[in-house]
């Protein structure tokens, strides 16, 4: 797609950085929800660090819908 002169390109989305944060942030909370059920430490704690990785996983899956349905 051409873009006139003097115009800016059209916007593009972050969401490819996103789906890279998000995984990050799903690997992230497993392994310290992991090390933590394995050193003992508080279940309260690894309670948190789960529902933090589900929270991680349900955006992981919101972002690649969108980058799928922006790609079609």
């Amino acid at each position: 797609m051409a873009v006139p002169i003097g115009e800016p390109p059209p916007p593009r989305s972050a969401l490819t950085l996103r789906i890279v944060l998000s995984v990050f942030g799903l690997c992230l909370w497993i392994a310290a929800a992991v090390l933590f059920a394995v050193l003992g430490l508080p279940a309260g704690w690894v309670i948190a660090f789960c529902v933090l990785a589900v929270v991680a996983a349900v955006d992981l899956l919101v972002v690649a819908r969108r980058k799928l349905s922006e790609n079609s």
